[in-house]
């Protein structure tokens, strides 16, 4: 059999894999709350790596060691401050936000958590989030679609269309049928196929080059400046942006809802060292890979034309071609893990936060069905509008993590450890955030070539504390305050969450 046909099997398998897995989350999903935050029963080990895998995506595999490879580890800004800002995200807001979810009338959304936990009876909260929630996700689900499409094209010569409508086909039937469920347990073992695969190619390959020392040797004759981190061209505005885009992790909704899934707030705890861990493990791995490029291609471009593919290129070289065909599903699995989390978001987003606000009577069986229904029209929508590969869509998903984590971050950090938050503060606060970010990334030079999520981000705060300390949070806030204290610390055993002023 040639390399080819390997590849297809490894690729058969990986899909005939992640349909099993919706298949069996599908029978063990009952109801909405179900099908939405699977009952809240998910253990710490599938809350951290699929929190990681929704994270990451085809970045991860591609984008990060591309960057490293080209321009050396001074690269690596973006993931020390994704790491910070993930480590920050896991202590402080997971097992708050897991415990005041319970107690804000056992809330399943972000907006639907802001909306009980503001007291909000007029849904203006629930519903301008959820809105927000749903227009983002349905393009970024639509660029995860192209991405996927393009990644059948450029790896088997396969028709863009085609290679879209197997990848949105695929997640689409587990994320449908299995919810939450599927989505969570899928995106782990994505996690785990993401980091192997990110272990493995620079361990083999600097058995390849015949150890540390040559690696090093002929990495240096490359470009002695390769383990600089800081270089001729580095600026601090530049280093400032890449720290910040740590802030983003607090505003993502389909990253801070598994917190939301965890079975106690203590469990936040193991999840925070198992999510951590791997996330260290992958970016050094990236790391890895990009030196081992480097030591093996010496930069030739007649050998590697294009820097993001040298994961691939390392891969198809050092193992046989079944081996090399998972390695290759790894980065598919990068890709369909976001894709899957962001779908169910925007499913959520439509039924609980716009649907049901105006129709409480949803049944049992029906709330399910219209989540499934949620999943296919989104899923349309998103594939109608990358079936041209538009660059428009995924330029517009370039600020979507500056968006969110502007948009949503300051609210979501303010809700759970500042008790006078008012609904009024909040949304003024969302919406000068998400005018921030757009106004403010159009524009060049100077101030204005910092990330657009940083000005974004104080600008949220700033006006969301002054607008509610202008006015009164509702009542029945202070209680809702204490019982969340009071069901953290009871959990957290010796690492307490602070109350808040």
């Amino acid at each position: 059999m040639d390399s080819q046909t390997y590849q297809a099997i490894a690729m058969s398998t990986y899909f005939v894999f992640m349909l099993l897995i919706g298949f069996w989350a599908y029978r063990r999903t009952k109801d909405f709350d179900d099908y939405m935050l699977a009952g809240r029963d998910l253990g710490p080990f599938a809350t951290a790596l699929s929190a990681g895998a929704a994270d990451m995506s085809g970045w991860l595999l591609m984008g990060l060691p591309g960057a490293l490879y080209l321009s050396g580890l001074v690269e690596l800004w973006i993931a020390i401050g994704l790491t910070a800002g993930a480590w920050v995200n896991w202590r402080f807001v997971a097992p708050r936000l897991r415990a005041y979810s319970e107690v804000a009338g056992n809330a399943i959304t972000i907006p639907s958590f802001f909306g009980n936990r503001l007291h909000d009876t007029r849904h203006l909260m629930r519903i301008t989030s959820g809105v927000i929630t749903l227009v983002f996700f349905t393009f970024y689900v639509s660029s995860g679609m192209v991405a996927g499409g393009r990644f059948f094209e450029a790896s088997f010569g396969m028709d863009y269309h085609l290679g879209m409508l197997i990848v949105a086909g695929s997640v689409v039937l587990y994320t449908l049928f299995g919810g939450f469920l599927a989505v969570a347990w899928t995106d782990t073992v994505q996690g785990l196929m993401m980091v192997a695969a990110l272990v493995f190619v620079p361990l083999v390959g600097v058995i390849n080059l015949g150890g540390i020392g040559p690696l090093l040797e002929v990495i240096n004759e490359v470009d002695p400046n390769t383990f600089v981190l800081w270089g001729a061209t580095t600026t601090v505005t530049g280093v400032v942006s890449s720290l910040a885009w740590g802030l983003g992790y607090f505003g993502q909704p389909h990253i801070i809802v598994r917190f939301m899934a965890l079975r106690t707030p203590q469990e936040a705890i193991a999840g925070r060292r198992i999510g951590i861990g791997w996330m260290i493990l992958s970016c050094l791995g990236a790391a890895g890979t990009a030196l081992v490029g480097i030591a093996t291609y010496r930069r030739d471009k007649g050998q590697l034309d294009n820097p993001e593919t040298v994961f691939i290129a390392l891969g198809q070289l050092l193992f046989h071609p079944l081996i090399a065909g998972f390695m290759i599903a790894a980065i598919l699995a990068a890709i369909m893990s976001t894709i899957s989390s962001q779908l169910l978001v925007s499913s959520s987003a439509l039924v609980e936060d716009l649907y049901k606000v105006f129709r409480k009577d949803t049944g049992r069986g029906v709330g399910i069905w219209m989540g499934r229904g949620a999943v296919m029209l989104v899923s349309v929508v998103a594939a109608a509008m990358a079936w041209e590969a538009n660059d428009t869509i995924l330029n517009l998903v370039a600020f979507a993590w500056a968006g969110f984590g502007a948009t949503f971050g300051p609210v979501v950090l303010l809700s759970l450890y500042w008790r006078r938050l008012t609904t009024g503060g909040a949304l003024a606060g969302m919406i000068a955030g998400a005018i921030a970010v757009a106004v403010w990334g159009n524009l060049s030079g100077g101030i204005f070539d910092l990330y657009e999520i940083l000005p974004g981000f104080v600008i949220n705060l700033a006006v969301a504390v002054g607008i509610s300390l202008a006015s009164r949070p509702a009542p029945e806030v202070e209680q809702d305050f204490k019982d969340t204290a009071r069901l953290v610390t009871h959990f957290q055993q010796g690492e307490l969450v602070p109350d808040g002023d």
